[in-house]
């Protein structure tokens, strides 16, 4: 990375955004469902519903919030999207029905298909072009450490006061901390113009030009494949971040040294994107992301001998969280190498549809197969979702070589 990035405060801000939003909204689910199951007594399976909705309708939104970003919302749609999410929260926290606690989580599904890494990444892609690249290591970086700040700190704000005190904490955050800064953030620098201006040139019809190019990604089978990969693997970790507390559990792991666990996925993305960054001059994208799947799926192996050997557990969490943080970076980045740049908010959303899909079925999809065979049953299913995806990006990224955009 460049220093110039390092220097970048709207960069930082937009670290610090993401964060918290991560935190705030994604994490807060996994980290409080064993407090909602006992203190509200509703099922596992009712609860996870409710996760599953939500993002699955942030699945819906992407392409459309993809296409405002091409038309220079972004600002708007990052600092809206995080101001809804707070505010929902707040009501979270007043929630006594079940119904209501649904309804609640669709509207945060809607914030987080507004607010999370694909609408920022689409953003600095748009905005940054081939610079991009170095800004969404950067902001992943800061961003890893959201489940490390989620899990424990809505934890013991749980345990020692409620799981509403939590909600709020987590609300206030965001709507003091996290819109603010997402709204200095997208501001434009000097020099700052459209990617589609930058490839296509000036007096061209941006919109046309962004509809055909979607029509055409979705016309070839490089698409569907890499979509698909990267779904299985959204689809993988879900499961894990959802089910690895109770999975833990079941093994006769206290829920301290659990949270202690799962605590360690954020550091570990960190780690997985500090070694991409000393490793990039001589290991490609295409390469890095193939690697990505072997190591899910050797991770997955360590989390089913865990229970023989518990120091399994960390090496499992290890490659399990290095190799996501990772994809978080190479999703957008092969991407635009496998599909092309212009049009690039709608494409990104098109490809996030399947990904956010899959990841919104985690929940659910880990208390099927649970209740099929138990969690020995979930760990099989892991590994082998990250073997079918190794699989569908090895096609992709042939059919792209004799193919090319």
């Amino acid at each position: 990375m460049s220093r110039a990035i390092y220097l970048d405060s709207r960069i930082w801000c937009l670290g610090i955004a993401e964060t918290l939003v991560w935190a705030g909204m994604y994490y807060l689910f996994p980290a409080l469902l064993v407090h909602w199951e006992s203190d509200l007594g509703w099922s596992k399976t009712e609860l996870t519903l409710a996760a599953t909705c939500a993002l699955l309708v942030s699945a819906v939104v992407a392409p459309k919030i993809g296409g405002l970003i091409d038309q220079d919302a972004g600002r708007w749609i990052l600092t809206g999207c995080a101001a809804l999410g707070g505010v929902l929260l707040l009501l979270l926290t007043q929630v006594e029905s079940y119904p209501v606690f649904f309804v609640i989580w669709i509207g945060i599904g809607i914030a987080m298909g507004g607010c999370l890494y694909e609408p920022c990444f689409a953003f600095l892609t748009h905005r940054r072009g081939a610079e991009a690249r170095g800004a969404i290591t950067m902001i992943t970086l800061m961003a890893g450490f959201a489940g490390t700040v989620s899990f424990p700190l809505c934890n013991w704000i749980a345990v020692s006061v409620s799981w509403q005190a939590a909600s709020g904490t987590m609300a206030v955050l965001i709507l003091g901390i996290a819109v603010p800064l997402f709204w200095y953030g997208t501001q434009l620098r000097t020099g700052d113009t459209a990617l589609d201006h930058l490839v296509n040139g000036p007096g061209q019809n941006w919109e046309a030009l962004r509809k055909s190019a979607l029509r055409q990604t979705l016309s070839r089978p490089v698409y569907w494949l890499l979509a698909g990969s990267f779904a299985l693997l959204g689809l993988n970790h879900a499961i894990v971040v959802t089910h690895l507390l109770p999975l833990l559990d079941e093994r006769g792991i206290s829920l301290a040294s659990a949270v202690f666990a799962i605590s360690l996925l954020g550091p570990m993305q960190v780690a997985g994107r500090i070694v991409m960054l000393l490793t990039e001059r001589w290991v490609g994208v295409i390469a890095l992301c193939g690697c990505i799947f072997v190591s899910i799926a050797v991770g997955g192996t360590f989390l089913g001998l865990a229970a023989a050997i518990p120091i399994l557990i960390y090496l499992f969490v290890l490659l399990q969280g290095a190799s996501h943080g990772v994809v978080s970076i190479l999703r957008p980045l092969v991407t635009a190498q496998l599909l092309g740049r212009t049009g690039f908010g709608a494409i990104s959303g098109a490809v996030a549809v399947p990904f956010v899909a899959a990841t919104a079925l985690g929940p659910s999809a880990g208390s099927l197969i649970w209740s099929w065979g138990g969690y020995d049953l979930v760990v099989w299913a892991l590994i082998a979702l990250a073997l079918i995806g190794l699989c569908c990006f090895g096609l992709a990224v042939r059919i792209s070589a004799r193919h090319p955009v």
